[in-house]
């Protein structure tokens, strides 16, 4: 028999439904990618960031005796074609829970039963839980998160399979369009950040997994609200192509526990796996309420009076607001295609706050600029930021930059490595240049509007400025 199997976002070998199952048998199977081009384009960070995991998933797949397909065009005028042309007596996928995913797969299953291939579907495979079974008490969607968390932490997580012992491939080769034909990689080479900061592909995820179970777990629950330390797990954009799965990460962290024993390691895991269901309820929420992508969670915020302002989103964008722990945020998103989490919420409260500019607007630049950029969990964290969305902050809680600087950032260590110029002011100089005397400044070799940027605005103004807007919204009809 001949199976196709299409990648989607789990360009793994391992804990690989799709590909585990076709494998069974000693039947042929063709693994395919297929790339769309067009609007469904990722962002460039990510098409840097597919093209690595594409390079590396091929390499996993010859290993085991296989080659990679990639096909590019509609997933549902290419992947029937090749099964009628090779015929293939099955195409097997994982599910996905967006929008596009799911319409992009419902056409594919229509393609292939028209013309009698059997389509073998699986549910959950980059996620803990099929996103599409989880129901509060009424039968409906959660729309708070830790009723969410409550709920589903109770679930049974499935293990993960195994990787295939060996792959047979097709007898008859595959026409396959080149990697490098893709276009992936940047034309004029920006990626030099990228490349120093990450290693796409199933073995650097699995390597920064277990970097991350034994050296930062035990801190986590500290760390991981700290910028200027490494203790984040980084393990997002792996997440995201699904070089690792989410349960692949969940037994690992649970066996860690069990084989130490120590209940502090245990408490610090349960922080860190609270955060994979975050990843869970945002994917839920996408499933359920897909206008979210680019419409507010609750429609009284459509008639929030957002301005328009080309100029300042520009700047935010190049980090020269003025606001020092704003800019090394903006910098190191723009260098290294990732942000703390932190320093995310920060930054968009910055923009949509102080600046009054759309979420969307935020929303579409880190689409553009991240590694990790999961269209749910970009949804889902600038909704948050935003106060339109579900369990989001209410829209009167604005962060003070300022204060946030002191208190996740109190020794400047982020700030002076992302913003380089500040590098020798010291105390309450540092978070806000504009305090500094002019001995200060001058001692620092920093003249504000020349090395560095005055703020662009005032925050005690702007956020009176967003309170009479958040007001005047209420008011309105």
């Amino acid at each position: 028999m001949r199976h196709i199997v299409w990648l989607r976002q789990e360009l793994r070998t391992a804990d690989n439904p799709a590909l585990y199952t076709a494998s069974q048998g000693g039947h042929e199977v063709a693994p395919v990618f297929v790339w769309p081009g067009g609007d469904a384009m990722p962002g460039a960070a990510s098409r840097w960031w597919l093209h690595g995991s594409l390079l590396a998933l091929s390499t996993s797949l010859e290993k085991l005796g296989s080659r990679l397909v990639i096909l590019t065009g509609e997933a549902a005028r290419v992947l029937p074609e090749l099964a009628r042309d090779w015929k293939a007596d099955a195409v097997f996928w994982s599910r996905v829970y967006d929008p596009e995913g799911r319409a992009e797969e419902d056409a594919v299953e229509q393609a292939l039963r028209q013309q009698g291939t059997e389509c073998r579907i699986y549910a959950g495979a980059n996620h803990l839980l099929n996103p599409a079974d989880v129901w509060n008490k009424s039968g409906g969607p959660f729309k708070v998160f830790t009723p969410f968390y409550k709920h589903a932490s109770t679930l049974f997580v499935d293990k993960p399979l195994p990787c295939p012992k060996t792959l047979v491939k097709p007898k008859t080769p595959l026409k396959s369009t080149p990697l490098a034909g893709l276009g992936l990689e940047p034309e004029i080479d920006w990626a030099d950040g990228l490349r120093n900061a990450w290693c796409p592909g199933e073995a650097a995820a699995a390597a920064r997994l277990d970097a991350f179970i034994g050296e930062d777990l035990k801190d986590y629950g500290v760390e991981r609200d700290i910028p200027g330390h490494d203790g984040t797990s980084k393990l997002s954009p792996h997440l995201h192509f699904g070089q690792l799965s989410p349960r692949s990460v969940y037994y690992a962290i649970r066996g860690q526990c069990d084989t130490s024993k120590d209940k502090a390691l245990y408490n610090e895991a349960e922080v860190f796996l609270r955060q994979l269901y975050w990843r869970e309820f945002a994917h839920h929420l996408l499933h359920h309420f897909p206008h979210m992508v680019d419409k507010p969670m609750y429609p009284e915020y459509e008639k929030f009076p957002w301005r328009k302002d080309k100029a300042q989103l520009r700047t935010w964008q190049r980090g020269r607001t003025g606001y020092p722990i704003v800019d090394a945020g903006m910098r190191e998103l723009w260098t290294t295609g990732w942000m703390h989490n932190r320093v995310r919420m920060i930054a968009g409260s910055f923009l949509v706050k102080d600046l009054l500019l759309p979420w969307q607007s935020g929303a579409a630049w880190f689409w553009d600029t991240l590694v990790d950029a999961d269209k749910a969990n970009n949804t889902l964290g600038w909704q948050w930021v935003g106060g339109c969305g579900p369990d989001a902050a209410p829209y009167f809680r604005i962060f003070n930059p300022v204060l946030q600087s002191k208190r996740f950032d109190p020794k400047g260590l982020y700030i002076k490595h992302w913003v380089p110029e500040l590098a020798r002011l010291q105390g309450n100089a540092l978070h806000a240049p504009w305090t500094a005397s002019p001995e200060e400044l001058r001692a620092a070799g920093v003249t504000l509007g020349n090395e560095y940027p005055q703020p662009m605005v005032d925050h005690g103004g702007a956020r009176e400025r967003a309170l009479m807007a958040y007001n005047g919204m209420k008011s309105v009809k």
